[in-house]
C-alpha cells in the first residue's frame, strides 16, 4: 500500500488485518450529518474496525462546505478515501472508482440506479432513499383542537390545510401557519401537488413550466404575502428546521432526514408526521439522500472498495438504517425502527401511492457534475 506523508491517508502503527507490528490501514469518509443522524457512520466503522482492523476515520463537515472541501482536496491531489457527497464535480468525476460490481450484487432500487452515460460504468451508490413529507406540531394542533389526517388514506387539500393551521396560529400562540426548506426538491414536490409536471421540453426543443406551475407558484407566493409562511426562510435564507423547533409553527414541509434529529432535539413539544396535502394531485419527490464515492490514487483503493461493499451487506446497511433512522436504497430490506415506526412506514406509502411521471430518465452521477432523482406524482 502506498502511504503519502502528512496526507489524509496514511498507514499508521498498530496490527492491521492479522498483522502483529504491521501497519494499520486507516481509510478517511468524508460526510456531512452522521451526528444528527444517530451516529450510522461512526457505528459502521467502529464495527468495522473490530471485524478487520482496518481503520475507518469519519470526517464530519458542514453540508455547506463539502463540496469546497472535496474539491480543495482534489486540486491538492489528497482526496479522501470516500465520502458521502450530494452530488459530483468536475475537479474529481475522473478519479471516481468503478462500483459495478457492487452495485450489481447489493440490490440498489432501480429507480436510484446510477451510471456514468460516458462509460456505462455505476461510480456512486445511494446512501439513503429521501423523500419529502409534512410533519406538525401536534402539540399546537391539539391545544387548538383542530383535526389532522395521519394515514395514508386520509387526504387534505392545500386549501383545507392552510384553513386548519390558521386555526392552530388564531386559536395558540403560535407565529406562522407553516414553513417549507428553501429547496428546489420540496418545492418540485408541491409544483407536483397542483397537477404540474415541472419544466418540461416544449416542441421547439426549449424549457418551460406549465401553467399548473404557473397556479402553484402564485399559491406559493401569496402563503408568504399573508404571512402564513415566514418570508425570511425563503427571502433572506433563515434556517426552516430551527424555526419549526422554536414551537412556533403550526407545520413544517420538508423530509424523511428530519426524524432523527426531532427524535434527539425537539424537547418541548410534540411533533407528528402527517400525510402530504394535495390540489388535487398526491405527489412526493424522492431520490438518494446523497452518494457513496470512493476516489482512485489514494493508494488505499482495494480496502475502501471491500469496505463499501461490506457496508452495503444486508446485516451492516441495515444496522445503518435503523440507527440512522433512514430509509433503505437497497430492495427488500425489512428495517426495524426502534421509534416512530409509523412515520417512515407514511414516507413509503407516499412514494407508493405516487405513480411515477415523467420520469425520464434515471437518476445519473456523470462527467458533468450534475446529480437527478426521480419525482412521482399521482391523480
Amino acid at each position: 500500500m502506498r502511504s503519502r506523508a502528512g496526507g489524509l491517508f496514511r498507514a499508521t502503527e498498530g496490527g492491521a488485518s492479522g498483522e502483529p507490528g504491521g501497519k494499520q490501514v486507516v481509510l478517511e469518509l468524508v460526510q456531512s450529518g452522521d451526528i444528527n443522524q444517530g451516529g450510522g457512520y461512526a457505528m459502521l466503522a467502529e464495527k468495522y474496525e473490530a471485524e478487520t482492523g482496518v481503520k475507518v476515520n469519519v470526517v464530519e463537515v458542514p453540508n455547506a462546505d463539502l463540496r469546497t472541501r472535496l474539491r480543495t482536496a482534489a486540486q491538492a491531489n489528497d482526496l479522501p478515501a470516500l465520502a458521502a457527497s450530494p452530488s459530483t464535480d468536475p475537479a474529481w468525476t475522473n478519479r471516481l472508482l468503478d462500483l459495478t460490481d457492487i452495485f450489481d450484487r447489493v440490490g440498489v432500487i432501480d429507480t436510484l440506479a446510477v451510471e456514468d452515460p460516458a462509460d456505462g460504468k455505476v461510480k456512486a451508490l445511494p446512501t439513503t432513499l429521501t423523500a419529502v413529507g409534512m410533519f406538525i406540531n401536534k402539540s399546537l394542533w391539539d391545544e387548538a383542537g383542530v383535526k389532522y389526517p395521519t394515514t395514508i388514506d386520509e387526504q387534505w387539500t392545500w386549501d383545507e390545510f392552510q384553513a386548519s393551521a390558521k386555526q392552530v396560529v388564531d386559536t395558540t400562540d403560535a407565529e406562522y401557519g407553516a414553513v417549507m426548506d428553501s429547496s428546489a426538491h420540496r418545492l418540485r414536490a408541491f409544483l407536483y401537488e397542483f397537477g404540474s409536471k415541472g419544466v418540461t421540453e416544449q416542441t421547439d426543443g426549449s424549457w418551460k413550466l406549465d401553467a399548473e406551475a404557473g397556479k402553484a407558484l402564485e399559491y406559493f407566493k401569496a402563503m408568504h404575502d399573508t404571512g402564513f409562511m415566514p418570508a425570511s426562510v425563503w427571502g433572506a435564507g433563515d434556517d426552516p428546521s430551527a424555526t419549526f423547533k422554536s414551537g412556533r409553527v403550526a407545520a413544517y414541509m420538508s423530509g424523511v432526514w428530519q426524524i432523527a434529529d426531532f427524535q434527539e432535539n425537539i424537547k418541548d413539544f410534540e411533533w407528528l408526521s402527517v400525510p402530504l396535502p394535495q390540489e388535487p394531485v398526491r405527489a412526493t419527490n424522492y431520490g438518494a439522500a446523497s452518494w457513496i464515492v470512493a476516489f482512485d490514487g489514494t493508494g488505499v483503493e482495494e480496502e475502501t472498495l471491500k469496505f463499501v461493499e461490506w457496508m452495503y451487506s444486508q446485516e451492516s446497511y441495515k444496522a445503518y438504517c435503523e440507527i440512522s433512522g433512514c430509509l433503505p436504497s437497497l430492495e427488500g430490506l425489512d428495517v426495524e425502527y426502534k421509534d416512530d415506526a409509523y412515520a417512515f412506514e407514511l414516507y413509503n406509502e407516499e412514494i407508493a401511492a405516487s405513480r411515477p411521471f415523467p420520469r425520464s430518465r434515471p437518476p445519473t452521477v456523470c462527467s458533468s457534475g450534475t446529480s437527478a432523482s426521480p419525482s412521482t406524482a399521482n391523480r
